[in-house]
């Protein structure tokens, strides 16, 4: 079967409404039976994906940001970020921005980090002035930090299908993450700049700043020490999910004493339920993975960028517009679970850094994330806001350009990526 007819049949499964999952590992299973391939790969296949130590991780850093989530966290960053940059001209949205930063630094979900700041961020934003599809917009396009800023969970299942350092993805996504942070910053702060409605709030007092920061410093040590000992090689991503699930509870249940029994079940059972979805989409893309392989699709794929496309920037420009087109329909672990097995083997003939991809790859997931109509992010701000489709996703394109100007200034300076991994004495 040609490769076009597999994307046909994989898009027509996808648009009929079945799950990602199950169209992905339907259609898997029934390549391998009309190739005549033995049915036993799809349980060889499905067994060698999920007995995965590194996968492990996944349900930990879900837990983690659950647990942070219900203890309120999300408050407290805010309130302390927001004593210190509030009177700003655009300080809010600032506040709103760093505190979306700080929250994936420890959270490493998309989701949880637009959810959290978004239910604190929305009322003060709006009380302030700040027209509503800005705010909803800057909150869908700040929760996807998330995935960017380590520890990011697509970049573990990154890691795992290309075999690549998670670390060493970690640490890559560093630079760039900052430099969308600053590039956020830089047009909110101008954005209030010339818009007569956004109102700075009052300059907040000493004692104000000391006690919101003791508040909120539990949380930042803990992210800093999870960064930190990734950074230094003192534990392994799997083992840095579980330092952090157990910091989680000491910080929510011990020292701020916001995490009560009915919290932890709530945050055990919604962590529970995303874990079961992830790796059934996981698991449902490696039998695909397996019958493409045997079909040799992505060695014909690889022979046809080879023969066709001859430069890095070409390539990069197109699968960006692919990536592009597939956040219209699809969400952002499909695309990667789709498209990586795909395209792993053409890096090494374009001469691509497969860590320097992976970067390029999750800020490109990201624009998925926000692009209407399936973007993840903007259902979830949507639900929090109370707010209708339209609004939040006349808010976001302004931040979809910027996202598309980090992977312009990553490709254009790759050390934005590859310096604190690789060159960093």
């Amino acid at each position: 079967m040609s490769a076009v007819a597999i994307i046909v049949a994989l898009l027509a499964a996808l648009f009929a409404g079945i799950p990602v999952a199950f169209a992905l590992g339907g259609l898997g299973m029934l390549l391998l039976f009309l190739g005549g391939f033995s049915s036993l790969m799809t349980p060889a296949a499905l067994l060698s994906t999920i007995d995965s130590f590194v996968l492990i991780a996944v349900p930990l850093f879900l837990l983690m940001s659950n647990i942070l989530l219900k203890g309120g966290v999300g408050r407290d960053l805010f309130a302390a970020v927001q004593a210190w940059v509030g009177h700003w001209p655009g300080g809010m949205a600032v506040a709103t921005i760093f505190s979306c930063g700080l929250f994936a630094a420890i959270s490493g979900s998309s989701v949880a980090t637009a959810a959290t700041i978004a239910t604190v961020a929305i009322p003060e934003m709006t009380a302030r002035g700040y027209p509503r599809p800005f705010v909803l917009g800057l909150l869908a396009a700040g929760g996807t930090l998330g995935i960017l800023i380590p520890p990011s969970i697509p970049m573990i299942i990154f890691g795992v299908i290309t075999e690549e350092s998670i670390i060493s993805l970690f640490l890559a996504g560093i630079g760039p993450g900052l430099l969308m942070i600053g590039l956020f910053v830089g047009y909110s702060m101008l954005y209030a700049r010339f818009s007569p409605r956004c109102e700075a709030s009052p300059r907040a007092d000493w004692a104000t700043r000391m006690r919101t920061t003791r508040r909120a410093l539990p949380t930042a040590i803990l992210a800093a020490f999870i960064v930190i000992g990734l950074y230094g090689g003192v534990f392994t991503p799997t083992e840095a999910a579980a330092v952090g699930f157990i910091g989680a509870l000491v910080v929510t249940g011990i020292i701020l004493r916001t995490l009560d029994w009915e919290k932890l079940k709530a945050a055990t059972r919604e962590a529970m339920m995303t874990t079961i979805a992830i790796l059934l989409i996981v698991a449902g893309a490696s039998v695909f993975g397996k019958a493409i392989t045997l079909y040799r699709i992505p060695q014909e794929i690889s022979v046809f960028i080879a023969d066709n496309i001859q430069s890095g920037a070409l390539f990069v420009i197109a699968i960006s517009g692919v990536l592009l087109i597939m956040g219209l329909v699809l969400e952002a672990l499909s695309m990667m679970l789709i498209m990586v097995p795909v395209l792993a083997g053409s890096l090494t003939t374009l001469g691509i850094d497969v860590v320097w991809f992976g970067v390029f790859f999750v800020i490109m997931v990201e624009c998925a994330l926000i692009t209407p109509p399936v973007g993840l992010n903007l259902y979830v701000i949507q639900a929090v806001g109370k707010a209708r489709m339209s609004e939040v996703a006349g808010g976001v394109w302004p931040f979809i350009v910027l996202m598309l100007g980090t992977v312009a200034a990553i490709y254009l300076m790759p050390d934005l990526a590859l310096y604190i991994p690789f060159k960093m004495p």
